[in-house]
């Protein structure tokens, strides 16, 4: 039991299954022991229970939460109690009997709630002023949970039912993976097109905020994902193609570290190295000055790599707000991509 003195306490948990209702069913029964009279509330984002069951938001919290097996059906307590159509989760609905006499045994009355939706405070369905931009939105976030759980199944941290589930959703629409406009290019760079090149292995591309696509590929500098963002910073700040953002003394130098010191075999510089050597190169060159301030206008945008992301890589993209996806494809035949 955690004394409280605020009037309202909010229970926060790293998603499901992280204890937050038992916290809270604990506190009501020790609050109602002690002659405290308290309510349960939770605040719910997903589904929105005020717009149509197969609308895209809802379906993007179907594709988000594939590997939970979510599924998000019509309230049947709401519309029985009230008459009107909500949408809720199966996982709510399924409890929401056992729930509520829980709630009256510890209370000693009878719930206030008569349906699972009536225990959710969720007001977002109001915020939706366009439509049609949050339908699209919707779209490519279910896209992006198909890369997602495509590599995790290649990793062997979830399984194919996920992925496939999510692979329905996307047929209700009629949607393709390539229907993320980041993915054809980044697999051009890999397979090669006039002008690119050929036997890359491993390309990526990066959608700016004003709809221009750049690209990178793997070389033995630096792995593709350093490359493509380099190459977007350039475009950003407009700086010419062929000027080098790196000093070479660095990048030999952090090279011959991985090799000689750390007996590393792969020397390429990941995104971590990559944005370190940026760093020190910034100190005495004004242009790699100008292209790491420009790293912050990379916030929001849409990358696609043609091959799993090492944690590291992922790390460093996330920390800059970038929201990427990736080919259930090795980098290479070590299958160790830590």
């Amino acid at each position: 039991y955690i004394e409280t003195t605020k009037p309202l306490v909010i229970v926060t948990g790293p998603g499901p299954g992280s204890g937050k209702l038992a916290t809270c069913l604990s506190q009501l029964y020790h609050d109602n022991k002690r002659g405290i009279k308290s309510g349960y509330a939770k605040f719910e984002t997903f589904p929105i229970w005020n717009i149509p069951l197969k609308h895209p938001v809802n379906v993007a919290y179907e594709a988000a939460t594939a590997d939970l097996k979510d599924l998000n059906i019509i309230d049947p307590f709401h519309l029985e109690t009230y008459g009107k159509t909500a949408v809720n989760y199966n996982r709510d609905v399924e409890i929401f009997p056992v729930l509520k006499r829980i709630l009256e045994r510890v209370s000693s009355g009878e719930s206030i709630y008569k349906s699972p939706t009536d225990m959710g405070v969720n007001r977002a369905g109001f915020g939706i002023i366009d439509d049609e931009v949050v339908r699209e939105a919707a779209k490519q976030e279910i896209i992006r949970r198909y890369f997602w759980y495509k590599a995790d199944y290649a990793k062997g941290i979830a399984d194919k039912d996920a992925y496939t589930r999510v692979e329905v959703l996307m047929e209700g629409f009629k949607l393709v993976p390539e229907d993320r406009r980041v993915v054809i290019p980044a697999r051009e760079v890999r397979n090669g097109k006039p002008g690119i090149g050929k036997d890359n292995k491993c390309g990526a591309a990066i959608e700016l905020k004003n709809g221009v696509i750049a690209t990178g590929k793997r070389s033995v500098l630096m792995n593709a994902t350093s490359s493509v963002i380099l190459n977007a910073i350039k475009i950003v700040s407009g700086i010419p193609d062929n000027i080098h953002l790196l000093s070479p003394n660095v990048i030999e130098s952090i090279q011959g570290l991985k090799k000689d010191i750390l007996n590393e075999k792969n020397i390429r510089l990941n995104l971590e190295e990559t944005m370190i050597a940026l760093g020190i190169s910034a100190t005495t060159n004004p242009t790699a000055q100008l292209a790491l301030s420009s790293l912050k206008e990379l916030y929001g945008c849409e990358m696609h790599s043609t091959h799993i992301l090492s944690s590291t890589d992922e790390s460093v993209l996330h920390k800059l707000g970038i929201n990427v996806t990736c080919d259930p494809n090795f980098p290479s035949e070590d299958l160790y991509i830590g």
